[in-house]
């Protein structure tokens, strides 16, 4: 990705002024009430259920089950209701697959309200289809006032990839399915046109990776864009890391500042032993899916972005947190 001569800072200031930043660190309410760690009188485990990662992951038998819920926003139900509701299914696809894990099944609370309601549901069918993954049960109710939608998906892992589990020294990458165009202001959709073949053969990578112990800590890329997402992960581990926005795999000539504050379809940042990074990026690569090395971890707890010699501070989590899910002490 190409940033302009002397432009790091301002895109950094940019970036830290986004709207969908400010919206992470509405987490910190829930963080407050619930702990950070979790668990359960009915199903005793051998490690406790920690909160801040894109699942929970709840300790069963040889393995995880896995549990994700998405609320979709209401301007985006009104604007396109069929795209939110292909997009309720399809987050919640990645945030398994961000942990390791395959999905099992959808289910979904939908309240009816002024929308288009049929074509909420059509986008989620037309995503269950694709990708393989059931619809098998919810909630529906009428409400005055906009339509709202509400998904959650089960899934499974045998080993995890974890949002708590970035190390200083390891390699920082990210994986992103370039074959596709934006939809709206902020979602780069790589999926709607996408074959089904081509839909699970990406889910599956991340699932195999994790099986084969390539991958550290990851987490799929949200709303909140790369730097956000980034620096959630950072957060979680308690850990800090320098992007090379040079590095950064994206779509030819596209404006910075969109590409880094865009919703893409797929897309996942990674850590891992620089050992394994090859093999990584080759697994990707074997699906289309565009993989690079573009940064390094380190204990700073700070999010530095990185250009052509130029350095900008985006975060200092040390400093004011975002999620407020750190790390344990």
């Amino acid at each position: 990705m190409k940033v302009a001569s002397g432009a790091l800072a301002a895109l950094t200031e940019e970036l830290r002024g986004r709207a969908e930043l400010g919206l992470k660190r509405d987490i910190q309410l829930p963080a407050r009430v619930f702990a950070s760690a979790q668990r359960s009188a009915w199903f005793p485990s051998r490690e406790p259920i920690l909160n801040g990662d894109d699942a929970a992951a709840l300790p069963d038998g040889d393995g995880y089950a896995l549990l994700a819920a998405e609320g979709m926003r209401p301007e985006l139900v009104a604007a396109d209701p069929w795209f939110a509701g292909f997009c309720s299914v399809m987050v919640n696809l990645s945030d398994v697959a961000a942990m390791g894990g395959r999905p099992w099944a959808v289910v979904d609370a939908l309240f009816m309200g002024s929308g288009e309601n049929e074509r909420v549901l059509e986008g989620m069918k037309a995503a269950s289809e694709l990708f393989g993954v059931p619809v098998v049960g919810g909630h529906t109710a009428r409400v005055d006032g906009p339509t709202l939608l509400s998904v959650a998906v089960l899934g499974r892992a045998q080993r995890l990839i974890s949002s708590h589990a970035a190390k200083p020294g390891q390699t920082l990458l990210m994986a992103v399915d370039l074959r596709g165009s934006f939809r709206l202001a902020g979602a780069f959709n790589a999926a709607t046109t996408a074959s089904a073949q081509q839909l699970r053969a990406g889910l599956a990578v991340l699932p195999e990776l994790a099986e084969a112990g390539l991958v550290g800590a990851g987490k799929d890329i949200s709303m909140a864009g790369t730097c956000g997402s980034l620096a959630m992960l950072l957060e979680t581990s308690g850990v800090g890391a320098r992007l090379e926005l040079s590095r950064v795999p994206a779509p030819l000539e596209v404006d910075p500042l969109r590409w880094l504050t865009a919703f893409p379809s797929y897309g996942f940042v990674l850590t891992a032993e620089q050992s394994a990074v090859a093999a990584i990026c080759a697994r990707f690569d074997r699906v289309g899916v565009a993989c690079a090395a573009v940064g390094t971890v380190d204990d700073t707890k700070q999010l530095r972005l990185e250009h052509a010699g130029e350095s900008a501070l985006y975060l200092d989590l040390s400093e004011r947190p975002l999620t407020g899910f750190g790390a344990s002490p």
